[in-house]
């Protein structure tokens, strides 16, 4: 086993413990001599890591856009000047929140490329490859960090974020592509795009590492990618509050999603007490950042419903626990439908388990009373008697697996939105109608 960091990856548990103080301890007073923001939240007296997860209150994502909204554009938040900062990222604002917008400073972004080459030099990439990173070079932090990554490790990178779907495919053909960078929907759309083309993306590429990120995946999602491309589909995942990659997928276990230790705190806490769950029992990630100095991060409440597991269950080598199955979904993501708790990955996993479906949208809303779930789905070669059909198939699947049979509509080929940036594929029109 080779890693990016071997002193780091496999640090005994226990001296890895006191680096974890040690940093947490200089980001304490750091956060509190520069920020205005965390000089109101961080108490006195915080002497170890416990008297930190007891006493230090949680951070939510909307107490940072209340910063930010009373004094644009990034609050009382910063722990510098952001006249060093030298990049500019925000959130995508998929969730229908405003953006939380962000600064790094030269050592944060060597700090957050950092992040990145552990994640990918785990995932087997190596200097001699050539990469190609297909999403959309925006304000949204996204993929710049692997861009970044990939160049450091001295890899030829193709940035192929401005391009059509077409001359996406014709370069991983004609260049030999071995590692790619998108997310799990922009994967599935050049998988349709590939065979509109002919092209057999496992026969006629060299797709070997993928990297298919920023948004949750069902198992069958990434199935069926790694079935059409013939090549790995590795897990990580950061965010635009952290900065890095606080987790990638280990080689040798699959769904063994390593956190990186060194760099983050990772507490998982029950979703209503707030306390500590057990390593196996699902919880709330709360995260705490340990390097970034210009926008700092403590316990950060995210969302996200994990699982974590010991560091001794994976057997590579490291030394840094995993969350097992990486990011299972999102606690605010789920919806109660009818008692039911519906979330967008469930009804992803039901609709790609239809080969003639090629994309689809839901939505829920409120039909003579009851809250319904809408389905609209594109069946290109289903026409006559048989759209009905795979209708009422969809549906009694619908029905089996979750719990609620849908309302199921077959719209025409390529009606619906297509994106290389996070997918929206729940929406919920009841917060609309009564808005």
């Amino acid at each position: 086993m080779e890693y990016w960091n071997v002193t780091a990856e496999t640090m005994p548990r226990e001296e890895l413990e006191r680096w974890q103080w040690r940093r947490l301890s200089r980001a304490l007073d750091h956060a509190r001599r520069n920020s205005p923001f965390w000089a109101e939240r961080i108490p006195d007296g915080i002497t170890s890591m416990a008297a930190y997860t007891e006493r230090m209150p949680l951070l939510h994502k909307a107490d940072l856009l209340a910063s930010q909204q009373a004094a644009p554009p990034y609050g009382t938040w910063p722990s510098l000047d952001p006249t060093y900062g030298v990049r500019h990222h925000q959130t995508s604002g998929t969730s229908g929140n405003p953006p939380v917008r962000t600064f790094d400073t030269e050592r944060d972004w060597k700090w957050i490329t950092d992040t990145f080459c552990t994640a990918l030099y785990a995932n087997g990439v190596r200097s001699h490859h050539k990469a190609l990173v297909s999403f959309g070079y925006g304000l949204f932090a996204g993929f710049w960090g692997m861009h970044y990554a990939l160049e450091r490790m001295g890899c030829t990178v193709v940035p192929a974020g401005g391009l059509d779907s077409k001359t996406v495919v014709r370069l991983l053909v004609d260049y030999r592509i071995e590692v790619l960078g998108l997310t799990p929907s922009y994967a599935m759309r050049l998988i349709e795009t590939a065979a509109e083309m002919g092209v057999d993306l496992a026969r006629d590429a060299n797709v070997q590492v993928m990297l298919a990120g920023a948004e949750p995946r069902s198992d069958f999602t990434t199935r069926t990618i790694e079935e059409a491309f013939g090549a790995r589909v590795f897990n990580a995942a950061g965010t635009t509050e952290f900065g890095g990659v606080f987790m990638f997928e280990c080689p040798t276990r699959r769904n063994a999603c390593h956190i990186n230790e060194p760099t983050v705190v990772e507490e998982v806490l029950h979703p209503d007490t707030k306390e500590p769950v057990g390593y196996g029992e699902e919880g709330v990630r709360v995260t705490t950042g340990l390097y970034r100095e210009g926008m700092q991060l403590f316990r950060h409440w995210t969302e996200d419903v994990v699982v974590k597991r010991p560091y001794t269950d994976c057997g590579c080598g490291r030394t840094w626990d995993f969350l097992d199955g990486g990011i299972l979904r999102r606690y605010d993501d789920m919806r109660k439908i009818r008692g039911v708790s519906v979330t967008p990955v469930m009804i992803e996993d039901v609709l790609r388990g239809f080969t003639e479906v090629s994309e689809f949208r839901s939505s829920i809303r409120t039909v003579r009373g009851l809250d319904t779930i809408h389905v609209q789905a594109e069946a290109a070669d289903v026409t006559g008697a048989a759209a009905p059909a795979l209708c009422a198939r969809i549906a009694e699947e619908f029905k089996r697996e979750i719990g609620i049979r849908p309302q199921v509509e077959l719209v025409p080929a390529g009606s619906l939105p297509r994106t290389k940036w996070k997918a929206a594929r729940l929406h919920d029109e009841r917060q609309l109608a009564h808005a």
